[in-house]
C-alpha cells in the first residue's frame, strides 16, 4: 500500500520538530530563568571612595597584609568597628515568636519560652527587626542573602539540594582578608558555601528533619569550649532543631516551647560569657541572632506568604541602649539589609552585589558624622551597582559625577526615567551632605539639617534597592516570545504528524470499518475532554487560578464521572429492562460500570474534602483537621485499617488470575509480608512520631525497604520468564481472569497474549509497593486518601474493561490523568513550595536516597496514577481482543511520560512550558512506536489484517 507519509518523511519531520522544540525550549528557559547580572570580584579600598569614571583599583592597597589593610579601612571609613562577631542562626524561627505581630506582643506562652531574650529587649540591650526574606524561602539562598546582600533567583531552590561554593563577594570573604579566623557549628550548608574557610567546624545535615534533639546538641556541646577560646574572630552557630520541629508538628507542636527555651538558654550563655565580659582583652563582641525564614502553620516553608518571609534580625551588644523598646521591635527591614549593616559595623567593604540598605537603628551610638559617612558608603556601593545595570549611568553617559561635586544646597524634584530619578536623588543627598561638611567647620548646622540629609540618603537608597531587587526577576520578553513561537511551530508539526498517523491507521482499510462506521463518532464525554484542555490553558494565565488549581481538577474529575455515568445509562436496553439490570442476562457489564462510577464519585468527593488545599483557604475546616483534633489514637486506628484494606484489595486483584498459578501465590505472599511489616512499623512508632528516627525505627524501615525492593524487582524481572507461555495450557478456559475470555480466533492470532497476565501481576505489584511506601512516607493523616486512590484505580479498570470495542483509549488516559491530578491536591499538595513535606523523606540512614524519597512523597499520587495507565490499556486490550498496535503504544507512552512533567509540577511552581512538555513527550512516543513495531516484527510476522502502522 502506498502512503503519502513514508518512513523517511516521518523521520525528517520528527527530527525537525525535535530540533525546533529544543531551540524554543532553550530560548524560553534562558529567558524565564535569566542569569542574574552581578559584578565579579571583591570590593576593596575603592569602595570607601566616591565612584568616578577615572577611579582605578590600586593593587598595592589590595595586597596589603591583614593588619595594615584593616587599619587602612578604618582610616578611610572613619567608623569605629567591633572586633568579634557571633552569628547565631535559628533555622525557621518566625520573627513574630520574638517580636509579636500587628502591634501586639508575642503570646504569653512564647514570652515565657524565651524569658532572657525578652528581658534583653525590654531593657534596651537588644534591637529586634522583622527581616523580610525574599522567596524562595529555603535555607541556602537565604544564607547567601545574609552574607552577600544579594537576592537569589528561583533556581536557587534546586541548588539548595546540591549547594555549591559561593564565589560572589560576601562578608566572610572580606573577613578572611582581614585575617579573621572563623569557626562554624551547625548546618553543613555553610561548609558547602565556604569550603576550607573555617579553622574548626562540626557540620550536621539539615534534611534529617525527624531529628530534633541531636542536631542541636551537636552544636551546643562545643559551645562552652568555644566561648572560652580567644583564637576565633567569627563564630557561626546554626541551629536546625526548631525548623525540624516545625516540619514534623507545625507551629503549634508540643516541642516548640521547649525548643524555644533551649535557644533562649544558648543566647543567655553567649551573652553572659562574652557580651557582658568585654574587659577580657578580646575586644568588643557583637551577637547577631537571625533566622533564614519563617514557617507556615504546618511548619513548611518555601513560598512568599507573610508567615514564611517573616524572619528575625536581633542585635545584641550594640553600644547604644534603646530606650523606646516598642518602636524598634515593630520595625520591618529586608533580610538583605543585614549584609551592609554588618559590613559597616565591622569596618569591611560592602559586598559588590549588595542591594540592601543600612539599618539605621544599629548606628544610634555613633556620631552624626559617622552615621552620615555610613549612609554615604552605602550610597556609593549601590550607585556602582546601578551603573553596571543602567546604560544611562555608565561612565560615558553618567550625569551623576558632576552632581556629587555640586556645593549648592538646593534640593530639586526628581522626575523622568530611572536614570534621571536615581541621579537626581543621589545628587540631592550628596548636595546636602557636602553642605553639611562645609557647615561642620563653622559648627553652624542644625538638627533639622541632619534629619534632611538622612531622609535624602534613605530616599535614594530605598529607590535604588527596590529597583535592583525587581531587576533580579525581570525577564527578557524577546527571548520568551521567540521561545514560545518556536514551540508553537513545533506543535503544528506534531499535530500534522499525529493527524497523518491516525488517518493512515484508521482509514487504510475502509472496507474493514464499514460495519462499524459509527465507531468513531464523538460523544459528550470526549468533547468535554477536549474542552478541558482549553480551560486549563486559560486558567494558567491567572495567578489566582494557579494558586487554587485544585478546584479545577476536582470539578473536571466530577464532571467527567457524571458524563461517563450518563453514557453508561444511555446504553441500557429499552423497555422493562431499564428498571432491572438483569446482570446474568446481558446487562451485567452495565451494572459493573455504574457501580464503578459511583465508587469514583464517592471516593472523589471524600478526597475533595480531606484537605483544604491551595494557598488562600487552608484555614477552612476539613476532614484531616477534624481527625487531628480528635487525637492520635483515631488516626492510628484509621491508618491501620487503611493498610489492611490495601492488602486485601491487592490480594483480591491478584486472585483474579486463579489460585492454580503458584507464581501469583508467591508474589501475593511476598507483598502480604511487606504489608504486615509496614503495619507493625505503624503500631510501634506512630504513637510518638518524634522518636521515629531512632536506631530501631531506622533499622525497621530499612528491612521494609529491602523486602519491598526484593519483591518488586523480583516480580518485574522474573515473572515474564517464569510464567509459562504455552498456548494450549494458558487458554484452556479455566482461568477466571478477563484475559482468558478472549475468543479462540484471537488466541490463535496472538500467541503472546499470555504476556498480558504477567504484566497484570507486575502492574499490581508496582502499585501495591507504591501504596506501602506512601504509608511510610506520607503523613499519618493521609492513609485514607492513599487507600481511596487505590480503590479508584481498581474502579476505573473495571469500568474500562467493559467499555467495549467502541472505546477510545485516549478517553481512558484522560480520565486517569484527571484522577491523578485531583489525587495530588487531595493529599494536601499545592503549587507552592510551602507544601513540600520533607519530614517523611528522611526515615532511614541513607543520605543519597533522601531526595528520591522527597520526590516520591510529594509526587506519589501522580506517579501512582500514571503508572497505572499502561496496565489499564493492557487490561482493556485483553478484555476486548484488540491488537497491540503502534497507536496503543503511543497512548501508553503518553501516559507514562506524563509522569515526568507532573513530578516536576509537584516540586516547582508552574511555568508556561506546557506546549514544549507535551510536544517532547509525544515526539518520544513516536520513537517508542517505531521500537514497538520493530519488536513485534522481530518476534514474528504479523497477520495481514494486523499489519504494522508504518509499513
Amino acid at each position: 500500500m502506498s502512503s503519502s507519509l513514508t518512513c523517511t518523511k516521518l523521520t525528517l519531520f520528527t527530527i525537525a520538530g525535535v530540533i525546533i522544540q529544543t531551540i524554543g525550549l532553550s530560548l524560553f528557559v534562558y529567558g524565564f530563568f535569566p542569569v542574574k547580572p552581578a559584578l565579579s570580584g571583591f570590593s576593596g579600598p575603592e569602595s570607601f571612595r566616591a565612584p568616578t569614571c577615572n577611579s582605578a583599583h590600586n593593587q598595592s592597597e589590595r595586597d596589603l597584609p591583614p593588619d595594615q589593610l584593616k587599619a587602612l579601612y578604618e582610616e578611610l571609613s572613619g567608623i569605629p568597628s567591633f572586633d568579634r562577631l557571633v552569628l547565631m542562626v535559628i533555622d525557621g524561627l518566625p520573627a513574630e515568636f520574638v517580636l509579636g505581630k500587628d502591634h501586639q506582643p508575642p503570646s504569653k506562652a512564647l514570652m515565657e519560652a524565651m524569658p532572657y531574650i525578652q528581658s534583653l529587649l525590654a531593657n534596651g540591650a537588644a534591637i529586634g527587626y522583622h527581616a523580610k526574606a525574599a522567596p524562595p524561602t529555603v535555607t541556602m539562598p537565604r544564607l547567601k542573602a545574609i552574607v552577600s546582600g544579594a537576592i537569589g533567583g528561583f533556581l536557587d531552590v534546586a541548588f539548595n539540594f546540591n549547594t555549591q561554593a559561593l564565589l560572589d563577594d560576601n562578608l566572610l570573604g572580606q573577613f578572611l582578608k582581614f585575617g579573621w579566623k572563623m569557626v562554624m557549628l551547625g548546618d553543613e550548608t555553610w561548609l558547602k558555601l565556604f569550603p576550607g574557610l573555617f579553622i574548626r567546624h562540626d557540620g550536621v545535615s539539615s534534611f534529617f528533619v525527624k531529628d530534633t534533639v541531636q542536631v542541636d546538641q551537636n552544636v551546643s556541646r562545643h559551645l562552652v569550649d568555644e566561648l572560652s577560646r580567644d583564637d576565633w574572630d567569627l563564630l557561626i552557630l546554626h541551629y536546625l532543631g526548631l525548623d525540624h520541629v516545625g516540619h514534623i508538628g507545625g507551629r503549634n507542636s508540643i516541642l516548640m516551647a521547649p525548643k524555644l527555651l533551649e535557644m533562649d538558654e544558648v543566647v543567655k550563655m553567649i551573652h553572659t560569657s562574652i557580651i557582658m565580659n568585654q574587659e577580657n582583652g578580646q575586644g568588643e563582641t557583637l551577637l547577631v541572632i537571625v533566622s533564614d525564614h519563617g514557617m507556615t502553620e504546618n511548619g513548611n516553608h518555601g513560598g512568599s506568604s507573610y508567615e514564611e518571609t517573616d524572619s528575625l534580625a536581633l542585635f545584641v551588644g550594640l553600644r547604644n541602649r534603646i530606650s523606646d523598646y516598642a518602636s524598634y521591635n515593630l520595625n520591618t527591614v529586608s533580610q538583605v539589609d543585614i549584609a551592609p549593616t554588618l559590613a559597616l559595623l565591622f569596618g569591611v567593604p560592602i559586598p559588590k552585589n549588595n542591594v540592601g540598605v543600612l539599618i539605621s537603628g544599629t548606628f544610634e551610638s555613633f556620631t552624626d558624622d559617622q552615621q552620615l559617612k555610613a549612609l554615604e558608603l552605602n550610597s556609593w556601593q549601590l550607585l556602582r551597582l546601578l551603573q553596571a545595570q543602567l546604560p544611562g549611568l555608565s561612565c560615558e553617559n553618567s550625569p551623576c559625577d558632576s552632581f556629587s561635586h555640586d556645593q549648592g544646597s538646593r534640593k530639586s524634584k526628581c522626575n523622568g526615567n530611572m536614570e534621571i530619578v536615581v541621579c537626581c536623588l543621589y545628587r540631592n543627598a550628596a548636595v546636602l551632605h557636602n553642605s553639611w561638611k562645609s557647615k561642620d567647620v563653622s559648627r553652624s548646622y542644625s538638627r533639622e539639617d541632619y534629619s534632611s540629609i538622612v531622609a535624602a540618603y534613605y530616599e535614594f537608597l530605598k529607590t535604588a534597592s527596590e529597583w535592583l531587587s525587581r531587576r533580579v526577576t525581570d525577564k527578557p520578553v524577546n527571548l520568551l516570545a521567540f521561545g514560545v513561537a518556536a514551540m508553537l511551530l513545533s506543535c503544528l508539526i506534531l499535530l500534522c504528524l499525529i493527524f497523518h498517523i491516525c488517518k493512515e491507521f484508521y482509514f487504510r482499510e475502509t472496507q474493514h470499518f464499514d460495519s462499524i462506521s459509527g465507531k468513531y463518532t464523538w460523544n459528550l464525554a470526549e468533547t468535554f475532554i477536549l474542552g478541558v484542555m482549553l480551560i486549563l490553558v486559560i486558567s494558567m494565565g491567572s495567578s489566582s487560578m494557579v494558586e487554587e488549581e485544585q478546584y479545577i481538577w476536582h470539578f473536571v474529575t466530577s464532571t467527567l464521572d457524571l458524563l461517563l455515568l450518563r453514557k453508561t445509562m444511555q446504553s441500557l436496553p429499552a423497555g422493562k429492562s431499564r428498571s432491572s439490570f438483569r446482570l446474568y442476562n446481558g446487562t451485567k457489564k452495565i451494572g459493573f460500570q455504574m457501580c464503578s462510577i459511583f465508587v469514583l464519585v464517592i471516593s472523589g468527593r471524600t478526597l475533595r474534602g480531606w484537605h483544604q488545599g491551595g494557598v488562600n483557604w487552608t484555614y477552612l475546616p476539613d476532614i484531616s483537621k477534624w481527625l487531628e483534633h480528635a487525637g492520635s489514637n483515631y488516626i492510628k486506628f484509621i491508618r491501620l485499617t487503611s493498610g489492611l484494606l490495601m492488602i486485601t484489595l491487592c490480594l483480591f486483584a491478584l486472585s483474579l488470575l486463579g489460585l492454580r498459578r503458584k507464581l501469583v501465590v508467591v508474589v501475593g505472599f511476598s507483598f502480604l509480608a511487606s504489608g504486615l511489616l509496614v503495619l507493625q512499623h505503624v503500631m510501634l512508632y506512630q504513637e510518638n512520631a518524634f522518636v521515629s528516627s531512632s536506631c530501631s525505627a531506622t533499622l525497621w524501615v530499612q528491612i521494609i525497604f529491602a523486602v519491598l525492593g526484593i519483591a518488586t524487582i523480583g516480580t518485574f524481572m522474573a515473572l515474564p520468564w517464569l510464567m509459562p507461555i504455552c498456548e494450549s495450557k494458558m487458554y484452556s478456559g479455566h482461568d477466571s481472569h478477563m484475559s482468558t475470555s478472549v475468543p479462540i480466533e484471537i488466541q490463535k492470532k496472538y500467541p503472546l497474549l499470555e504476556l498480558k497476565d504477567s504484566l497484570f501481576v507486575t502492574g499490581w505489584a508496582y502499585m501495591f509497593c507504591w501504596c506501602l511506601l506512601q504509608l511510610l512516607l506520607q503523613q499519618s493523616i493521609n492513609s485514607v486518601p492513599i487507600l481511596l486512590l487505590l480503590v479508584q484505580i481498581f474502579a476505573i479498570m473495571i469500568y474500562s474493561s467493559y467499555w467495549g470495542l467502541h472505546h477510545k483509549q485516549w478517553v481512558e488516559i484522560a480520565a486517569l490523568y484527571y484522577l491523578g491530578m485531583a489525587g495530588h491536591f487531595a493529599l494536601g499538595n499545592s503549587n507552592t513550595l510551602a507544601t513540600i513535606d520533607v519530614a517523611g523523606a528522611f526515615i532511614h540512614g541513607y543520605v543519597h536516597l533522601n531526595e528520591g524519597h522527597k520526590l516520591s512523597r510529594n509526587s506519589s499520587e501522580c506517579r501512582f496514577w500514571t503508572s497505572s495507565q499502561d496496565y489499564a490499556c493492557i487490561s482493556l486490550s485483553s478484555s476486548t481482543g484488540r491488537e497491540f498496535h503502534s497507536l496503543d503504544c503511543i497512548h501508553r507512552c503518553i501516559a507514562v511520560d506524563e509522569e515526568s512533567s507532573i513530578c516536576l509540577e509537584c516540586l516547582f511552581p508552574k511555568v508556561p512550558v506546557c506546549l514544549c512538555d507535551n510536544c517532547v513527550r509525544l515526539y518520544r512516543c513516536i520513537f517508542c512506536g517505531w521500537n514497538h513495531d520493530l519488536f513485534i516484527y522481530g518476534a514474528g510476522p504479523p497477520e495481514k489484517d494486523a499489519g504494522l502502522l508504518w509499513y
